[in-house]
């Protein structure tokens, strides 16, 4: 496989993360959350972290362990050429299912919301096009964009997160621990796939400047999201209570027509670009992604052509469904579910191997170039 032109530092990294994960407080994430957590749907940002700890600093190791090597590159390597196969090929249907699905859910937003009179396929190409574009311009591109758009897209959000909590009311976070904390817990661990993310940005290890970036630029996003996550779904909660979030869509979205700020109404005009910006730039890795692990699993050096062919087959299937809103939602709980397994489990399996065939024990002697 063909590597990008050029590398990313820490800033760029923490960038991409931030926005490509942090966007799922836009779409019908919290929902799901809501759905089995109640009033306590606040608090599964913080268990899933809790969670997910284990499996990210152990495909941190690993990833260290070996020179110059993406996370295709190790799988290969211990499991072998069949094994290896049959994983990297779980592992591209999940990201490309996901990919699909997601950007229907956006497509629906922007149609639904904003644009109801645009035909739906228009947007959807409009997005897909604007990504193909982005992702060709190689991983460079997407970084120094995803950095220059992050302070100002994360000001917005702030600035909607303070208006929230001004309009909210806090007896809505009781009781504090929703359906219980057993309910809380089952919810927490069958949704830890909502940062599976942390696990693909092992296939663009070796585009990250140094293996300490790579581990800094990790944990400083995962903190911040986990807070971010935290804060969104309390905010909704007290502006709606936990039986309003869940009979909302996109929460983030209403939420925003619903403030104001001071004589200003209709004020989501001016928090709608940042969030356009922010999906726009969570597609385009998103497609880079698939592109590289399809490139991986079939041994494609010049993976970037195969971008517009991947971008015209989720468009044609994300518009299967006739009614997206409610088919995609369920789609995307089941995707959920599904992907929990290999996020938590696959980290383990190949620390054990690696483990086993020793070559962790010269971890310190392997540098990253």
């Amino acid at each position: 496989m063909q590597e990008s032109k050029g590398k990313i530092g820490i800033r760029e990294f923490i960038a991409i993360i931030i926005l490509s994960t942090g966007t799922k407080l836009s779409d019908d994430t919290p929902t799901l959350l809501f759905k089995e957590m109640a009033s306590a749907a606040w608090m599964a940002p913080i268990i899933i972290g809790v969670i997910t700890f284990i499996p990210i600093y152990l495909i941190i190791r690993i990833l260290s362990a070996y020179k110059n090597k993406n996370l295709a590159e190790v799988i290969f390597h211990l499991l072998g050429k069949f094994f290896g196969f049959i994983l990297i090929f779980i592992l591209l249907l999940i990201i490309f299912s996901a990919l699909v699905v997601d950007s229907a859910v956006y497509t629906n937003i922007i149609t639904s919301m904003y644009f109801s009179k645009t035909p739906t396929i228009a947007i959807y190409a409009l997005l897909m096009i604007v990504c193909v574009y982005g992702a060709k311009k190689g991983i460079e591109h997407i970084g120094s964009v995803a950095w220059a758009m992050t302070f100002w897209i994360k000001i917005s959000f702030i600035i909607s997160l303070v208006l929230t909590f001004f309009h909210g009311q806090l007896d809505f976070l009781f009781p504090i621990l929703g359906n219980g904390q057993w309910e809380l817990l089952k919810g927490s661990i069958l949704k830890s796939s909502i940062f599976a993310d942390f696990l693909y940005l092992g296939f663009i290890f070796p585009f990250v400047k140094s293996k300490l970036d790579f581990k800094k630029g990790i944990w400083i996003s995962f903190s911040f999201i986990i807070i971010e996550f935290s804060l969104a779904l309390a905010a909704y909660t007290l502006l709606f209570d936990y039986i309003g979030v869940r009979l909302m869509n996109f929460p983030y979205h209403e939420t925003i027509r619903y403030i104001e700020a001071g004589f200003l109404e209709n004020i989501e005009t001016f928090f709608y670009p940042f969030w356009l910006v922010a999906s726009f730039i969570r597609f385009t890795f998103y497609l880079y992604l698939t592109a590289i692990i399809f490139g991986s699993l079939f041994k494609i050096k010049k993976y970037e052509y195969l971008l517009p062919t991947l971008a015209t087959l989720i468009i044609f299937i994300g518009l299967i469904p006739e009614s997206p809103t409610f088919v995609i939602f369920n789609l995307r709980e089941k995707l959920l579910h599904f992907a929990t397994p290999f996020f938590l489990i696959l980290p383990l399996l190949l620390w054990l191997i690696a483990k086993l065939k020793g070559d962790l024990n010269n971890e310190k002697s392997k540098p990253f170039y």
